[in-house]
């Protein structure tokens, strides 16, 4: 009797999986951090920018307000020129200061451990919450979905949504939990590697014998 379908698509995502893990066996989240705190500051940063120039900024952002307390009193004009090159500055910098005023006054300045919680925090949503319970404290609480996830998900037919959320609980369904956290990392570190959002590299691409957008070209 031949394979079933849903055998043949359980086999390519467990193929996809072991070609990641073997490729990036050691990917973890390439923002700089030294805390929770800082890792949750540098992901907000993050929104549409690079962790590269999110990575050049956060050294003098912490030297200024090293903790939730400090930076709860930081004025907002200050902290906007210290962010400003990674777009979009005066909400970036209107968030970290509410997002660390709930800190310290409801979680004695600790960033919290729960999705819940850390959902009631300004300028944290899902994505957010996923790197930093993920990354900070190892909490598979959900698979982190960036611009990254969302585009391979999609062309390695992991999902069939353009929506974030969606594309998430597709991945929570089909992802064992253990793996949500390593594989997202993996994910990301091919999509900024390989996989393109413009000229993804399918020719030199391990995944693309796996891959259904793959176009490789006849050699």
């Amino acid at each position: 009797m031949g394979k079933t379908r849903k055998q043949d698509d359980s086999a390519r995502v467990k193929g996809i999986l072991d070609e990641l893990a073997r490729l990036y066996p050691e990917a973890d989240c390439e923002l700089r951090w030294s805390s929770p705190f800082e890792l949750l500051c540098a992901t907000i940063l993050s929104a549409q920018c690079t962790d590269v120039r999110v990575n050049m900024v956060t050294p003098e952002l912490f030297r200024r307000w090293p903790g939730a307390h400090a930076l709860a009193q930081a004025q907002k004009e200050e902290l906007e020129e210290v962010v400003r090159s990674t777009g979009f500055f005066r909400n970036k910098a209107k968030n970290l200061i509410g997002m660390a005023r709930v800190l310290a006054e409801k979680h004695d300045s600790q960033v919290p451990r729960t999705m819940e919680e850390m959902l009631e925090l300004p300028g944290v949503a899902r994505k957010t919450a996923n790197v930093v319970l993920g990354t900070a404290f190892g909490l598979a609480t959900g698979v982190v979905v960036d611009t990254h996830v969302q585009r391979l998900s999609q062309r390695l037919g992991l999902s069939k949504s353009d929506d974030p959320k969606r594309i998430e609980q597709d991945l929570m369904e089909i992802l064992p939990r253990s793996e949500w956290i390593c594989t997202a990392h993996q994910l990301i570190w091919h999509g900024r590697r390989t996989c393109d959002a413009r000229k993804p590299r399918c020719d030199s691409c391990a995944l693309a014998p796996l891959c259904p957008s793959a176009d490789v070209q006849p050699r």
